[in-house]
Protein backbone atom coordinates (compact mmCIF):
# COMPACT_ATOMS: atom_id res chain seq x y z
CA UNK A 1 0.00 0.00 0.00
CA UNK A 2 2.84 2.43 0.75
CA UNK A 3 5.04 3.73 -2.05
CA UNK A 4 8.51 2.24 -2.33
CA UNK A 5 11.65 4.13 -1.42
CA UNK A 6 12.81 4.02 -5.06
CA UNK A 7 9.56 5.64 -6.26
CA UNK A 8 9.81 8.24 -3.50
CA UNK A 9 13.38 9.10 -4.59
CA UNK A 10 12.18 9.42 -8.21
CA UNK A 11 9.47 11.86 -7.12
CA UNK A 12 11.96 13.87 -5.05
CA UNK A 13 14.38 14.10 -7.99
CA UNK A 14 11.58 15.14 -10.34
CA UNK A 15 10.02 17.86 -8.16
CA UNK A 16 12.94 19.22 -6.14
CA UNK A 17 13.62 22.95 -6.39
CA UNK A 18 17.34 22.83 -5.49
CA UNK A 19 20.06 20.21 -5.04
CA UNK A 20 19.39 18.99 -1.48
CA UNK A 21 15.63 19.59 -1.52
CA UNK A 22 13.47 16.91 0.11
CA UNK A 23 10.85 18.96 1.96
CA UNK A 24 9.62 21.72 -0.32
CA UNK A 25 5.85 21.95 -0.81
CA UNK A 26 6.20 20.67 -4.38
CA UNK A 27 7.93 17.48 -3.23
CA UNK A 28 5.49 16.91 -0.36
CA UNK A 29 2.47 17.42 -2.62
CA UNK A 30 3.87 15.05 -5.26
CA UNK A 31 4.47 12.31 -2.68
CA UNK A 32 1.02 12.76 -1.16
CA UNK A 33 -0.57 12.65 -4.62
CA UNK A 34 1.19 9.36 -5.36
CA UNK A 35 0.02 7.88 -2.05
CA UNK A 36 -3.55 9.08 -2.63
CA UNK A 37 -3.58 7.52 -6.09
CA UNK A 38 -2.40 4.17 -4.72
CA UNK A 39 -4.99 4.24 -1.93
CA UNK A 40 -7.76 4.93 -4.45
CA UNK A 41 -6.77 1.73 -6.24
CA UNK A 42 -6.81 -0.11 -2.91
CA UNK A 43 -10.38 1.03 -2.24
CA UNK A 44 -11.62 -0.35 -5.55
CA UNK A 45 -10.84 -3.82 -4.19
CA UNK A 46 -11.48 -3.24 -0.46
CA UNK A 47 -14.64 -1.18 -0.30
CA UNK A 48 -15.22 -1.64 3.44
CA UNK A 49 -11.75 -0.60 4.63
CA UNK A 50 -12.91 2.45 6.57
CA UNK A 51 -9.81 2.72 8.75
CA UNK A 52 -7.58 3.30 5.73
CA UNK A 53 -10.19 5.64 4.28
CA UNK A 54 -9.69 7.91 7.30
CA UNK A 55 -5.97 8.02 6.51
CA UNK A 56 -6.83 8.91 2.92
CA UNK A 57 -8.98 11.82 4.09
CA UNK A 58 -6.14 13.05 6.29
CA UNK A 59 -3.73 12.91 3.34
CA UNK A 60 -6.16 14.77 1.10
CA UNK A 61 -6.54 17.47 3.76
CA UNK A 62 -2.80 17.79 4.21
CA UNK A 63 -2.29 18.08 0.44
CA UNK A 64 -5.05 20.72 0.31
CA UNK A 65 -3.32 22.76 3.03
CA UNK A 66 0.04 22.52 1.24
CA UNK A 67 -1.58 23.58 -2.04
CA UNK A 68 -3.21 26.57 -0.31
CA UNK A 69 0.15 27.53 1.20
CA UNK A 70 1.89 27.30 -2.17
CA UNK A 71 -0.87 29.29 -3.90
CA UNK A 72 -0.58 32.08 -1.32
CA UNK A 73 3.23 32.03 -1.41
CA UNK A 74 3.85 31.85 -5.19
CA UNK A 75 0.99 31.52 -7.68
CA UNK A 76 3.20 30.58 -10.62
CA UNK A 77 4.81 27.65 -8.75
CA UNK A 78 1.30 26.54 -7.75
CA UNK A 79 0.02 26.63 -11.34
CA UNK A 80 3.09 24.81 -12.67
CA UNK A 81 2.70 22.06 -10.06
CA UNK A 82 -1.03 21.65 -10.71
CA UNK A 83 -0.33 21.34 -14.43
CA UNK A 84 2.52 18.86 -13.92
CA UNK A 85 0.55 16.62 -11.53
CA UNK A 86 -2.66 16.77 -13.54
CA UNK A 87 -4.82 18.07 -10.70
CA UNK A 88 -7.81 20.41 -11.21
CA UNK A 89 -8.96 19.06 -14.54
Amino acid sequence: MAITQERKNELINEYKTHENDTGSPEVQIAILTEQITELNGHFKEHKKDHHSRRGLFKMVGKRRNLLNYLRNKDVQRYRDLIQKLGLRR
